[in-house]
């Protein structure tokens, strides 16, 4: 009479299960990932943005034609018209008026490309291949705003560069220059923080451009870039009045031509970039988490 021996029950214990479903380490908590790493992390793609650039020059074609399409335009087009009008009384002048606000301007349009970017990379399944990543998912979107204002910096070299040729003066305020510069692309990382917001909102491209026209148009011609503010009717100034384009075309002014008032406009437009950020990061943060 043969026995059988009865073989142990199998070691799985009711905890494996839970085990296998452990995503790896940084995935499932940002938390655990350090700030070394983090900027590991955001270097490594900063670099990779960097390289698609590379092997797609034309996206860079809106950053160095822009520039210099607007400034042909509006100070030949319409410089002597509106310098004659009361910036200054001729094109040299308005010139000397319209650079500085283009700056604020530049910042502005080069943004509103990263919500129609972003929107895209949804679409076209380059985020799967992020979500699959243990990196930290602020990662992704820090380093496209560090890219954006890369491109930004691009931008204002070639404006100001062409406005030189076409009658720019700073009277040698080389300094206030470049401070207009940096406070421009402190503004312009702000605005980027708020079309990812859009670009992670909208369902498809073509409504993050409808919705960010609809931003763009109002803050760039309700505002001083283009033309003092005096002639506006009271209840567009009372806008202009609190637009942020206004306070960062104001304040490059003060600091590049030595015009106007300098401390309240850098104020209000640090206060502004400072505030944009602090709203909309987290906003797009926790919009690009949820929708991976």
């Amino acid at each position: 009479m043969s026995t059988t021996t009865e073989s142990p029950e199998s070691p799985v214990s009711a905890e494996s299960p839970a085990k296998d479903r452990t995503p790896p380490e940084g995935v499932a908590d940002e938390g655990r990932i350090g700030l070394r790493n983090n900027l590991r992390h955001i270097g490594a793609l900063v670099r990779r943005n960097a390289l698609q650039i590379k092997h797609d020059p034309e996206s860079m074609m809106d950053v160095l034609m822009m520039p210099i399409i607007f400034t042909l335009l509006f100070v030949y087009v319409f410089g002597g018209a509106i310098g004659g009008g009361g910036a200054g009384g001729d094109r040299d002048a308005y010139t000397n008026y319209l650079l500085p606000g283009m700056m604020a301007m530049m910042g502005l349009n080069i943004s509103m490309a990263v919500g129609t970017g972003i929107n895209e990379d949804f679409r076209k399944g380059v985020m799967d291949r992020f979500r699959s990543m243990p990196i930290a998912r602020s990662s992704v979107l820090v380093a496209k705003c560090v890219v954006e204002v890369g491109r930004m910096l691009v931008a204002i070299v070639v404006l100001l560069t062409v406005g030189f040729m076409v009658g720019l003066d700073i009277d040698g305020r080389w300094a206030g220059m470049l401070a207009g510069v940096g406070l421009t692309t402190l503004f312009g990382a702000s605005l980027v923080w708020i079309f990812m917001v859009v670009g992670l909102t909208m369902r498809t491209a073509q409504a993050v451009q409808g919705i960010s026209m609809l931003v763009m148009m109002p803050l760039q011609f309700g505002s001083s870039v283009f033309v003092p503010t005096g002639t506006m009717p009271g209840w567009l100034k009372a806008f202009t009045d609190v637009n942020p384009l206004t306070h960062v075309a104001d304040a490059s002014r003060g600091l590049m031509l030595g015009e106007g008032a300098v401390a309240a406009p850098v104020l209000w437009t640090v206060v502004w970039s400072v505030g944009l950020t602090a709203v909309t990061a987290p906003i797009a943060i926790a919009q690009f988490r949820r929708k991976t």
